[in-house]
């Protein structure tokens, strides 16, 4: 699992640093002194869990978290108990950590992040069932069938073993893998941008630094797709 840790003291980075070198299937993607400063790797990176500290320069932690479209799984960390009973209104978050603690209390926090993680109910081939013609793909979500129109799809957005199908006039979330749908998409107007994202290249108004706008939506390219899109897209001047 890749990992990322937010903490503005030092002590208490090398102490999580520390804890991740003995656990062989965690690693470290990036430390980070400030919430802000991790906004990239977010955005273009797969991280499956965010050590975060709550007393955070410019932005708390619990702030930062509401701003995260689909944040990884969270474990907190602070000094302060009297934030826990706020931590856990987010669904993201899966322990607290009351510095300081201990490797035993550490290991009991990565366990809680790999049971949820098993608890996700893997694809059945009754659940979901996409069937195609030329203009059109058909999508069996829990016994009804969905007709939704290729020219119509705005994006496909997957966050963990879900995927999005955004469409002019409906959004439809089931469980699903973005691989799929890549397969599915092959016409030359949808393209991969992010590791999250397929896109319908007809419906993007413009593109501003990694942010491609389509229908007002901010959505994220990553550095691997950069130059692809730009091809695509390919500016007159």
């Amino acid at each position: 699992m890749n990992c990322i840790i937010i903490e503005d003291e030092i002590p208490a980075q090398e102490i999580l640093i520390t804890y991740i070198g003995k656990i062989p299937d965690l690693e470290i993607k990036g430390v980070f002194n400030s919430a802000l400063m991790a906004n990239k790797i977010l955005k273009e990176e797969q991280i499956d869990i965010l050590f975060l500290d709550i007393n955070l320069p410019n932005i708390s932690g619990m702030n930062y978290l509401k701003t995260l479209q689909n944040p990884p799984y969270v474990i907190m960390t602070t000094a302060y108990s009297n934030y826990a009973a706020e931590s856990f209104e987010f669904d993201t978050i899966v322990d607290y950590l009351t510095k300081p603690f201990s490797f035993e209390r550490f290991l009991k926090a990565i366990n809680k992040v790999e049971n949820r993680q098993s608890t996700i109910k893997p694809i059945k081939s009754d659940t979901i069932q996409i069937t195609k013609n030329e203009d059109s793909v058909f999508i069996n979500v829990d016994k009804t069938l969905h007709k939704i129109n290729l020219n119509t799809i705005l994006y496909v957005q997957s966050d963990r073993n879900y995927v999005t199908v955004v469409t002019e006039n409906i959004s439809l979330s089931f469980i699903d893998s973005l691989k799929k749908w890549n397969d599915y998409l092959i016409d030359e107007q949808f393209l991969q941008i992010h590791k999250s994202y397929i896109i319908n290249l007809n419906y993007v108004e413009k593109v501003t630094g990694n942010l491609v706008y389509i229908n007002k939506q901010k959505i994220p390219v990553g550095r691997t797709f950069k130059d692809v899109l730009f091809e695509k897209i390919k500016p007159i001047n």
